[in-house]
């Protein structure tokens, strides 16, 4: 059966200089029936005023997806990476046995605005990493294109779970379908 939820009908918090929706039960936002899907914990579209952003802060065992919209974010980590994310790009984050970093929007005149999607790994314990990979736009317009994938299938970026990710870009008309497993989540 497919459930349809709008995005009004999404958590929200108003940080001042985070605009954040969240899909699934999250920080200060509570929703006993929406406490995420499979091995999908969070999916969080944000907001984040220039020059701000978010403080160090560490994670473990989670697989962390941050997919830049618009604006551009900016990533350190206790791993020695320091990198922007752009419109487009993927960033996958392993936080394993344990991970520190900051996101900032370092922008004088534009918001940030990019999704973070949190997947519980099938593995646990295991050393911290980073990956990021830039998916060009013609390669998602009008279909949907995987970015993370367990097996690196179609050069998407690895990620420590029984998961796949798409992108899509998509205008007026156009569409794509997608074979389900009525085994799996969707």
């Amino acid at each position: 059966m497919l459930t349809l939820r709008k995005s009004q009908d999404r958590g929200y918090a108003d940080h001042g200089w985070l605009k954040s929706y969240h899909s699934f039960s999250f920080a200060g936002y509570y929703d006993p029936d929406h406490m995420g899907w499979g091995n999908l914990r969070v999916i969080n579209e944000d907001r984040v005023d220039p020059g701000t952003g978010f403080g160090k802060h560490g994670h473990r065992d989670m697989e962390i997806i941050s997919y830049v919209l618009s604006g551009e974010l900016a990533h350190q980590d206790s791993m020695g990476n320091v990198k922007g994310i752009p419109p487009g790009d993927v960033q996958r984050m392993s936080a394993g046995t344990g991970v520190m970093h900051s996101e900032f929007n370092h922008a004088k005149n534009q918001v940030t605005h990019f999704l973070q999607i949190w997947i519980e790994p099938n593995v646990t314990g295991i050393k911290p990493g980073y990956e990021q990979k830039t998916i060009p736009a013609n390669q998602k317009r009008g279909t949907l294109r995987l970015v993370a994938s367990p097996d690196r299938a179609q050069d998407s970026v690895t990620i420590h779970a029984d998961a796949k990710l798409y992108s899509g870009l998509f205008d007026g008309a156009e569409s794509a379908e997608l074979a389900l497993d009525p085994e799996r989540k969707a």
